[in-house]
């Protein structure tokens, strides 16, 4: 049986990795939404085609998608000290996330808005609807489903990524995992922690995948 210290840092793991998972996930859905949604208006099929804007935005999310998420929480770790005014624990973590997760959501964002009807976006236009009408009123409304279910599995990836900041001085669960179970040799606190990582990613999924079923117009 674990002690009342053992099963209280759990508890304080749990709600750090949460507050890690969540805000950043705000955070990044602030960056990540315009910039998807931008991807696929100035897109060559979009309703305000520009070639190079769209093209610029691609390589700089290319290009921060492709950096593994330990050597990025390193690389901006003078970023977040001049931020957060420390590279260490759970609010530290956020900047790496949120740096780390946004080009993913606007690519999560990009896909779920491209399954849009364009016979639906057309109708909107020949009625003079406004770009920013059709984004607001047709575009979001009707992927709504698709973008429910894309922030399940963002929120999951960041919760991912909120494990991996153990390395690097992060909080949560992560950090007690590698701490305690990797350093330390206690595979029992090790596996606790894969288990609880494991029932939020469910929570969140089934979460996710109801909303989303509720949502859904189509049906």
């Amino acid at each position: 049986m674990f002690s009342r210290q053992i099963l209280g840092m759990l508890g304080t793991g749990f709600l750090e990795s949460i507050f890690m998972t969540f805000v950043s996930a705000a955070f990044a859905y602030l960056i990540g939404l315009p910039l998807g949604l931008t991807l696929v208006v100035t897109d060559k099929d979009g309703i305000r085609p520009k070639s190079w804007l769209n093209g610029i935005l691609g390589v700089v999310i290319n290009i921060l998608r492709s950096v593994p998420f330990l050597i990025l929480a390193i690389t901006v770790m003078p970023l977040t000290r001049s931020v957060m005014g420390t590279t260490l624990g759970a609010r530290a973590t956020i900047v790496p996330l949120v740096i780390a997760s946004a080009p993913f959501i606007a690519r999560l964002v990009e896909s779920a808005v491209k399954e849009v009807d364009k016979g639906v976006i057309e109708a909107a236009q020949s009625m003079g609807a406004s770009p920013m009408q059709v984004v607001l009123r047709v575009m979001l409304p009707e992927a709504k489903p698709s973008l429910i279910v894309g922030s399940a599995i963002a929120v999951t990836t960041i919760l991912s990524y909120s494990a991996l900041t153990g390395f690097v001085g992060g909080g949560g669960l992560g950090d007690i995992a590698i701490r305690y179970g990797y350093n330390r040799y206690q595979t029992d606190i090790m596996l606790v922690t894969v288990v609880i990582l494991v029932i939020i990613v469910q929570v969140i999924q089934e979460v996710g995948m109801k909303l989303a079923r509720i949502g859904d117009k189509r049906k």
